[in-house]
């Protein structure tokens, strides 16, 4: 019988597979790319390409940190340009990690 919590100095601790995930609704995600590149957009990912449509690029951002984009992308500090056409095709290799956002992030 395996635990569900442990207890230790008044701490409670869950199972990493007991843990409750809250999923973000919908597809959009910020997805940073190989050689600094960095767009948001509503992903569908196909046939090794990832599309980004109603894509934006998180051009730059000052004294807030990578957390700090995602957590406000209004905030004065962050600078998010409009793609032109609204569409990024990215190679499936090229991404380096992605951040689920919620729908109209940084629009």
């Amino acid at each position: 019988m395996k635990p569900e919590t442990i207890t230790i100095d008044d701490v409670k601790y869950v199972r990493a597979d007991k843990s409750p995930q809250t999923a973000i609704p919908g597809k959009r995600a910020v997805i940073v790319v190989d050689r600094g590149w960095i767009y948001a957009g509503d992903v569908t990912r196909k046939d090794g390409r990832i599309i980004l449509t109603n894509a934006v690029w998180i051009f730059r951002w000052e004294s807030i940190g990578f957390d700090g984009v995602i957590a406000n992308p209004k905030n004065t500090n962050v600078t998010i340009k409009p793609v032109p056409g609204g569409i990024v095709d990215i190679p499936v290799f090229a991404e380096l990690f992605c951040v689920p956002v919620v729908d109209g992030w940084g629009l």
